[in-house]
């Protein structure tokens, strides 16, 4: 991103805070006005007070002295809590920002970014944001000011004394630029290695059982320990850059002061300069020196900033590939049927020569359960995440009652369509939260109702705390048939018109999947089921059965009729009978 584009974003973040923005920097104004003013009252009293000395006269300039000080240090800390506050809510502004959009991309973004760099991200990149807009503007626009307003007092005394003290600060803009393209590489490297460390750190807390299971505590320690050392070396590296950089803008800085003491105490003893003015020089030169000195911590500011607006954007430039189109239509849920259609479905996910899924065709009918069987990879999941749109497919190819799905606006559509995938995710909150998580505002009774319907109430109720059970991080504390069963309760509560089981009864067993099954398609309203599954006693239970293979269907028909035929389900069903000879 060119330096220009990144103004224009940091402009932008500015934008909605503008009044504080500007309260902030005319605060400094004055802060540098007055601290401009009150060396010039100084020499003005000196000069006089070598004339005429008296002590009230002394009182008169310590008591005026005394009032613009407090003055100046009121407008300062005034300046610092508008400025730095807006560093606050460009703060707050950014992290809604970023986790509104990340709600909006569709989970194909989320496989090929990790969460680890994405929080990473959403933190210390937003926070170095924040300094640049808190403490980088208010120390710029500081140095502006001091510069602006002081210089033409100097020259106004002495011209030639002002240059000479002045010589070296071509110097420090040389050392600035020399230095600046290093510091911005470095601070990118220092943030690519915090995203790093940040996504080891996430995957190992989430993966912490896995861990203990293949006794791997050692090799992940010393893969921790690597990727620690390559954020030290980094750290190191951008330390050993601003610590050679810094002090040498102050040291440059401080000869200034020392010119003018040398050339100003030649030209007092000729009786050129006043003792007065000599002062005031010396005074204007010190009030230099921090702004110059500080302005090393400014470009630090600034190139971290710099980084973190293009690891940003990065983010929030992305456009979703789902979403509505400017015409969606709307459908209440109340008024549909739950049927669903698909007509030539083809899909290929990215990168690949493959089609997932290849000229699929069917009809479900309203209330109709269906189990879709096959082997690995023979694309069930697939056809189950293209239902509720969390692919990017094609327009013309599935329909849920007659209207084509990539019209329907998103809301609607995941609105009609309750989806179990395989990994039952839950919430690190209770049973009862995670189970009402579609609708929060369910009532106990409906809790307990589709609990009950998901074979989880008996399990629920023997906990110690029944329904405000914590279940830990991703429902640690349950095993995967609670999970599965406490993710399908969630599933059957917001009573869409039709539900998708992606494996989702892979943990229960195969007398408790049938009567979930048995419950799912009966009662006063019944829904269209899609039951994707290798569990073939359950699947038996459908009133049809889909059988895929490389992507398409290659049978249909019930479990009889699929058993009278020579074919795939019925290959699969004597597996499934030896298996069970088996065990």
């Amino acid at each position: 991103m060119a330096k220009s584009r990144r103004i224009a974003k940091l402009t932008a973040y500015l934008r909605p805070h503008w009044r504080e923005a500007s309260l902030g920097i005319l605060a400094l104004l004055s802060v540098n006005a007055l601290g401009v003013y009150i060396p010039w009252l100084i020499r003005a009293g000196v000069d006089k007070l070598s004339t005429t000395f008296s002590w009230n006269q002394i009182l008169h300039y310590v008591v005026i002295i005394v009032l613009l000080s407090s003055a100046m240090w009121l407008m300062r800390m005034a300046s610092r809590i508008w400025l730095f506050g807006v560093g606050r809510q460009v703060e707050f502004d950014l992290k809604q920002r970023i986790f509104e959009h990340l709600l909006k991309l569709e989970p194909a973004y989320f496989a090929s970014n990790t969460a680890g760099d994405l929080i990473n991200r959403a933190t210390s990149d937003v926070d170095n944001i924040k300094r640049l807009l808190g403490f980088a503007v208010l120390s710029l626009a500081n140095t502006v000011f001091a510069y602006a307003l002081t210089l033409p007092v100097m020259l106004a005394i002495s011209v030639d004394l002002t240059l000479a003290s002045l010589a070296v600060y071509p110097f420090m803009l040389l050392l600035v630029s020399l230095f600046s393209d290093r510091l911005r590489k470095q601070q990118a490297a220092v943030q690519e290695q915090l995203s790093d460390i940040s996504e080891l750190i996430q995957e190992d807390i989430s993966g912490i059982a896995l861990i203990k299971i293949y006794a791997q505590e050692a090799n992940e320690r010393r893969a921790f320990a690597k990727k620690n050392q390559q954020l030290l070396t980094a750290n190191l590296e951008l330390a050993k850059l601003r610590n050679t950089l810094f002090p040498l803008i102050g040291g440059l800085a401080n000869v200034s002061s020392l010119v003018i003491i040398w050339l100003g105490a030649a030209r007092m003893s000729s009786g050129t300069l006043q003792v007065g003015d000599f002062l005031a020089l010396l005074i204007y030169v010190e009030r230099l020196v921090f702004p110059t000195a500080i302005l090393g911590f400014t470009i630090t500011a600034y190139q971290r900033g710099e980084v973190s607006i293009d690891r940003l954007e990065s983010i929030l430039s992305v456009t979703p590939k789902i979403q509505d189109t400017p015409d969606a239509i709307h459908l209440p849920v109340a008024e549909l049927k739950g049927e669903v259609t698909a007509k030539n479905l083809t899909y290929t996910y990215p990168g690949s020569a493959t089609p997932a899924l290849e000229n699929v065709n069917f009809t479900i009918a309203p209330g109709e359960t269906v189990a879709v069987v096959g082997a690995i990879g023979s694309g069930k999941s697939t056809l189950a995440n293209a239902l509720p749109r969390l692919l990017d497919i094609e327009s013309g190819q599935l329909f849920l009652d007659g209207v084509d799905i990539t019209k329907i606006a998103l809301g609607d559509l995941r609105g009609a369509i309750a989806y179990v995938p395989q990994d039952s995710f839950l919430f690190s909150t209770t049973i009862k939260n995670n189970i009402r998580y579609g609708d929060p505002v369910s009532e106990q009774e409906q809790i307990e109702s589709v609990a009950k319907l998901a074979q989880i109430e008996s399990e629920i109720n023997n906990f110690p705390q029944q329904y405000e059970t914590l279940v830990g991080e991703r429902g640690i504390t349950l095993s995967g048939g609670q999970r599965q069963r406490t993710a399908l309760a969630r599933a059957m509560l917001v009573n869409a018109p039709v539900l998708i089981l992606d494996d989702a009864l892979s943990s229960v067993d195969n007398q408790t999947a049938t009567q979930i099954l048995k419950n799912l398609s009966g009662g006063s309203i019944r829904k269209t089921v899609i039951f994707i599954t290798h569990q073939l006693s359950a699947a038996a239970a459908a009133d049809r059965i889909f059988v895929m293979e490389k992507g398409k269907i290659v049978e249909i028909g019930n479990h009889l009729q699929l058993l009278e035929q020579k074919g795939l389900y019925r290959t699969l069903w004597s597996q499934h009978q030896v298996e069970e000879l088996l065990h």
